[in-house]
């Protein structure tokens, strides 16, 4: 393996920090930038909807760029459910577009998450959990990975960044990762846009889903580990 095939995994994890660096030398230097985050940040803090929804309305296209970014940004300040920037989606753009701005937002975090986690050996991440728990992951990501992404990217309950780490820390193939990351939080998506309204019906949505998703990866474990004990 040549340096630049060595190195290149590293791109998207020094672009990222390049692009906060410059933002924080905006936040620190530019008055009207810094007023403009700030007066977005409490809104966002507040978790009203309806005055995340007008703030971002008033900022028009940019608006959707702004809910990407909360997205791969929530990657490293986890502050707010990760499913808030998608319901302020649907409330502002409505239905297709806000579930296109679901996704590329997803998307986007994921394979970040995935790359910060692929950057790093096995070996460090054996430092950080005991081989009995590592030798588990590695299981069930060899075995079950594409069905494991799918099911957490259906529930928002479930940790997205942590299964997207893991995903790249274990070297699962991107391609198959992205795949079942889209699979999975495309019916999040559509769920949240058409329950976005009733914030009543949205949890009772969102239970279900993730409920039923749950049951449909428990009833295929257990044929396929009995399948796997026969075999033996």
């Amino acid at each position: 393996m040549s340096i630049s095939e060595k190195y290149i995994k590293y791109i998207p994890i020094i672009t990222s920090f390049i692009f906060i660096l410059i933002m924080i030398v905006l936040y620190f230097v530019n008055d009207s930038f810094k007023n403009n985050v700030n007066e977005l940040w409490e809104v966002f803090m507040s978790g009203n909807k309806e005055e995340i929804s007008s703030q971002i309305k008033s900022y028009g296209i940019w608006g959707a760029i702004i809910l990407i970014l909360v997205m791969i940004f929530q990657l490293f300040l986890v502050v707010f459910p990760s499913w808030l920037p998608m319901i302020i989606a649907a409330l502002v753009y409505g239905f297709i577009p806000s579930i296109l701005i679901s996704l590329i937002g997803v998307f986007l975090a994921s394979t970040l998450a995935y790359v910060i986690g692929n950057a790093f050996s096995e070996n460090a991440l054996k430092k950080y959990i005991s081989k009995k728990s590592f030798d588990k992951l590695d299981f069930w990501i060899n075995n079950y990975g594409f069905l494991s992404v799918v099911i957490f990217r259906i529930s928002p309950f479930l940790s997205n960044d942590g299964v997207s780490l893991i995903a790249g820390a274990l070297r699962m193939n991107y391609l198959k990762f992205i795949f079942a990351t889209i699979i999975g939080i495309t019916p999040l998506a559509v769920a949240i846009t058409f329950f976005s309204s009733n914030i009543s019906d949205l949890k009772e949505g969102l239970t279900y889903i993730s409920a039923i998703g749950i049951l449909i990866y428990a009833i295929f474990i257990y044929f396929d580990y009995r399948k796997r004990k026969r075999n033996k």
